[in-house]
């Protein structure tokens, strides 16, 4: 008798429930939505649904990967944020959930029919650039980068999210911006301090340490940003940048040095000061304060 080779395929529920202790459950979905090209919706209505021996054989390729460490971003080659897909390579960060706080602090800046100038600094994958310019689309923003092969990633994206209000350029920080004024400038920097023993441990293993790490107390490119960010804002305009879990109260203190005023500290959902902003201090009196 002929043997049936078709019941012999594992059904969704199968290929997750193993996937899953090698990698966990949330894992396991993603990379199989990924595979299948579903949602994950389709996983939960459809857990009888069998895979083809190809693709068990293809997913078993992606589960050991994430088994090694990989993280699922590169793997799949795209990660949400800010409720946009965004591809990302090995070139650039990982967008992450408390960054878009600082879309979100951006966007409290700047009105919705405004036609201001932003200008983001170190953009990667164009994860903010994009974001903000997509929620204001009359806004420009000069999205600046020093990696071109980050900045790659970010021409895709901004094709990919069809977003025409956003210029690229490779550079250093305020490298060829000279005489160029903004009405905010925004940044993600690399705030790592080298040394940390988490840029050794998962995720951060796998991605661009130029993205990531900043010098012995991490905060050498703050402190560049912060001390050119007076030349190339217009009068009323602010800085806002991202910065780690324990340095709210020092990058208040860098920008009360150079004669920041209005400095405050945002938290993200965790309750963590993750995104601290300020201006140039005109005839008024400085201010600082702690989160709000």
């Amino acid at each position: 008798m002929a043997v049936n080779d078709t019941a012999l395929r594992p059904t969704v529920a199968e290929t997750l429930n193993a996937a899953a202790t090698a990698i966990g459950a949330a894992d396991a979905r993603a990379l199989l939505s990924h595979l299948l090209a579903c949602a994950p919706a389709f996983l939960v209505a459809h857990p009888g649904h069998e895979l083809s021996d190809d693709d068990a054989q293809r997913y078993a390729g992606l589960v050991t990967r994430r088994a090694a460490g990989e993280p699922v971003a590169y793997i799949t080659g795209e990660r949400e944020f800010y409720s946009l897909s965004f591809a990302v390579t090995p070139a650039v960060l990982i967008p992450r959930p408390e960054t878009e706080l600082l879309v979100d602090v951006a966007l409290e800046h700047i009105a919705p029919h405004s036609d201001c100038r932003v200008l983001d600094l170190g953009t990667g994958s164009g994860a903010v650039a994009l974001s903000v310019a997509r929620q204001r689309p009359r806004v420009h923003v000069v999205a600046i980068d020093a990696s071109e092969a980050a900045l790659q990633i970010a021409r895709t994206n901004a094709r990919r999210l069809a977003v025409a209000n956003v210029e690229l350029r490779h550079g250093d920080w305020y490298q060829g911006l000279a005489g160029r004024k903004f009405d905010a400038i925004i940044a993600n920097p690399p705030y790592v301090a080298e040394g940390d023993p988490h840029l050794t441990q998962g995720d951060l293993r796998f991605e661009p340490r130029a993205a990531l790490a900043a010098g012995g107390d991490g905060l050498s490119c703050i402190r560049h940003i912060i001390a050119g960010a007076a030349a190339h804002l217009s009068p009323g305009g602010w800085l806002g940048f991202e910065h780690g879990y324990d340095q709210a109260a020092a990058c208040r203190a860098l920008l009360g040095e150079a004669g920041f005023c209005d400095i405050v500290s945002r938290r993200d959902l965790a309750g963590i000061e993750r995104v601290t902003a300020g201006h140039p201090a005109s005839a008024g009196s400085r201010t600082s304060k702690e989160s709000d």
